[in-house]
C-alpha cells in the first residue's frame, strides 16, 4: 500500500504537539509497527533523531519485548476511537531508560479500512518518581506506627524487669551471691531498653529533647571519632561551610545519627576509601512543594555523608530505612541503626534521601530547617547509679495501666515512705483522690493522654501546688502554660526506680 506524504497542516500540527508522535502503518504488528513520520517531540524524548527511527520498527523504542503482546492482541479488533493504553519503560539512544505513558489510535481510509496507527507517548517518569517516593513513605509510616506500639508494650516489660534488678541488688549489697547473675539481667535488659528507644524514634513516638545548635560544631566537635571509626578503612573528609549552621534537634540523637551513617559509610568502602561530611545552605522553592510529603518552602541546612563505597542496588534501596533490615551478616548488625536515623530526621522536621549506584558509591543527603535562634548550651548527661533513699511522706497518686509497672512503681514509692495511691485509670485515680483525706501532692501519669490530664486539673483545682511527674512513653506533652514549669517534670520509660525517686524528690522540693 502506497503511503500518502502527509498534510503539510497535520504534519505542522503533529510537529507542534508536546506528546511525542509518530504514525506507522498498519499493515504489520507482529514485529512492531513500521514508523514513517516522527514528531520533535518523540526525539527529544527518546533521544533518536527522526531520521533514526522513521523506518524502523517502534519495538527498537521499547525496553520490554512484553510490552508489543497487547498492541498484536488490540489490532485485530481495534475500532476507531478505541484506543490502546500502556505504560512502561522506553529505551532512549544513550542507553538509559525513562518510564513512559503510551496509546495507540487506528486510523481507517474511506473504505472503513485499518491504514494508519497514530502512537503518542509521554515520559511519566518523574511523576513516577514522586508516586514511588510517596508510597514509601507511607510503607515507613506504616511500619512506625507498628514499630512504636510493639516499643511502647515492650518497654513496660522492661521497666519491671530493670526496676527489680535496682531493688534486687541494693538488697543483696554486700553480698557475692546472685550479684553477678543480677548485674547479668540488668544488662540485658538495658540494652534491651536501648532498642526499644530506637524503635520509639522510627515511630516518632519518642521524645527528643531538642536544643539549638551549630551543625558545623557538631561535626567538627565529632571528627577525631569518626576518623577512629573509619580507621584503616579509609580517610575522613570534611567540607563545612564557612557559615554557623544553626538547627534545633537532640544533640545526643543526632550525634547517633552522625555514627551511624559514618559507619555504614565505613563498611562500605574499598581500597582508597573516602568518606566526606558536607555542610551548606539550601532553599526549598515554592514550587517544589508539591506533596503532602514534601518540605514547606524556605531555607534549610544540608548535610551530606557521601561514600565511594561498594554502593546499593534498588532492591536494596527499597527498604533500607525499615527496622531490622540489614545487609550485614548475622550477628553484625540489628538493623536498627537507619530506621533510628529516619525517625530522628522526622521528628526534627527534617527529611533525608539517599542516591547509590553499585561501585559507585552512596549519599545520604539531610535537610533540617534553620532556626536563628541563639544557640543553647548543651548540657552534660549524668546518670545515677544507686537506689537512693530520699524518705518522702507525701501523698502520691499513681496512674499506671500495666500491673506490672503500677506494683512495682508503687512498691518502691511506698518503701520510701510516701503513702501512694496506685490506680489503673484515670476513673479509679478520681476515685481514690476523692476518698484521701487529705490533697493529693504528686500526681505520676502519662499526662499526654485526655484523661489523666482531666485528673490533673482536678488535683490542681483542689490543691494549686500539686506537682505533676509525667511517665509518658510518647512525644506528646503536657503543655498547659497555666501551670508552673517547677511543679512539673518528665520521664521517659523504660526509667530506672533510681531516676524516679530523686526526680520525685526534687519536684517535690523545688
Amino acid at each position: 500500500m502506497q503511503t500518502p506524504p502527509p498534510d503539510s497542516l497535520l504534519a505542522a500540527a503533529f510537529r507542534a504537539q508536546s506528546e511525542g508522535v509518530f504514525i506507522a502503518r498498519a499493515d504489520s504488528t507482529s514485529g512492531g509497527l513500521q514508523i514513517f513520520f516522527v514528531n520533535d517531540s518523540l526525539s527529544a524524548i527518546t533521544g533518536y533523531a527522526a531520521h533514526l527511527l522513521v523506518g524502523q520498527t517502534h519495538s527498537l523504542l521499547h525496553a520490554d519485548p512484553a510490552d508489543l503482546e497487547p498492541l498484536a492482541r488490540w489490532f485485530p479488533n481495534a475500532q476507531p476511537g478505541q484506543p490502546l493504553l500502556g505504560e512502561g519503560y522506553l529505551r532512549r539512544a544513550d542507553g538509559r531508560s525513562i518510564y513512559a505513558a503510551w496509546s495507540f489510535d487506528l486510523l481507517c481510509d474511506a473504505a472503513g479500512r485499518p491504514c494508519h496507527v497514530i502512537a503518542a507517548y509521554r515520559d511519566i517518569t518523574e511523576k513516577r518518581r514522586l508516586q514511588e517516593d510517596l508510597v514509601h513513605a507511607q510503607r515507613l509510616d506504616a511500619i512506625g506506627r507498628l514499630a512504636g506500639g510493639v516499643a511502647h508494650d515492650f518497654n513496660n516489660l522492661l521497666a519491671v524487669i530493670n526496676g527489680y534488678c535496682e531493688i534486687l541488688a541494693t538488697k543483696l549489697a554486700g553480698q557475692s551471691l546472685g550479684r553477678a547473675e543480677i548485674a547479668a539481667i540488668h544488662t540485658a535488659g538495658r540494652r534491651g531498653a536501648t532498642l526499644a528507644q530506637q524503635l520509639l524514634v522510627f515511630g516518632r513516638r519518642q521524645t527528643l529533647q531538642p536544643l539549638v545548635l551549630d551543625l558545623n560544631q557538631l561535626v567538627s566537635d565529632h571528627a577525631a571519632i569518626f576518623s577512629r571509626l573509619i580507621g584503616d578503612a579509609g580517610r575522613l573528609d570534611l567540607n563545612l561551610c564557612a557559615e554557623a549552621l544553626q538547627v534545633r534537634v537532640d544533640p545526643a540523637q543526632f550525634t547517633h545519627v552522625l555514627l551511624n551513617l559514618v559507619i555504614n559509610a565505613r563498611d562500605a568502602l574499598r581500597e582508597n576509601g573516602v568518606v566526606t561530611l558536607s555542610t551548606s545552605l539550601f532553599t526549598v522553592p515554592a514550587e517544589k512543594n508539591r506533596r503532602l510529603t514534601d518540605l514547606p518552602p524556605g531555607t534549610y541546612v544540608h548535610l551530606s555523608v557521601c561514600d565511594n563505597g561498594t554502593g546499593m542496588d534498588a532492591s536494596t534501596l527499597a527498604h533500607l530505612f525499615e527496622p531490622f533490615f540489614t545487609t550485614k551478616p548475622s550477628g553484625k548488625g540489628t538493623g536498627l541503626g537507619l530506621a533510628l536515623v529516619y525517625g530522628v530526621i522526622q521528628q526534627s522536621a527534617g527529611q533525608i534521601t539517599v542516591r547509590s549506584e553499585l561501585n559507585q558509591g552512596t549519599t545520604f543527603t539531610i535537610l533540617l530547617p534553620r532556626d536563628n535562634a541563639p544557640i543553647d548550651a548543651v548540657p552534660t548527661a549524668q546518670t545515677i547509679e544507686t537506689l537512693p533513699t530520699t524518705r518522702g511522706s507525701e501523698r502520691v497518686l499513681l496512674i499506671e495501666p500495666d500491673d506490672l509497672v503500677r506494683k512495682m512503681v508503687a512498691g518502691i514509692l511506698t518503701a520510701d515512705g510516701y503513702h501512694v495511691y496506685a490506680a489503673a485509670n484515670a476513673t479509679e485515680a478520681l476515685g481514690l483522690a476523692k476518698e484521701a483525706t487529705q490533697p493529693i501532692q504528686l500526681l505520676i501519669a502519662a499526662l499526654s493522654e485526655s484523661d489523666t490530664t482531666a485528673v490533673a486539673r482536678t488535683l490542681l483545682a483542689r490543691r494549686a501546688t500539686t506537682r505533676l511527674l509525667d511517665i509518658g512513653s510518647t512525644e506528646k506533652k503536657h503543655t498547659s502554660k497555666s501551670i508552673p514549669a517547677q511543679q512539673i517534670a518528665r520521664l521517659q520509660k523504660p526509667f530506672a526506680l533510681s531516676e524516679l525517686l530523686n526526680v520525685a524528690r526534687q519536684l517535690l522540693d523545688s
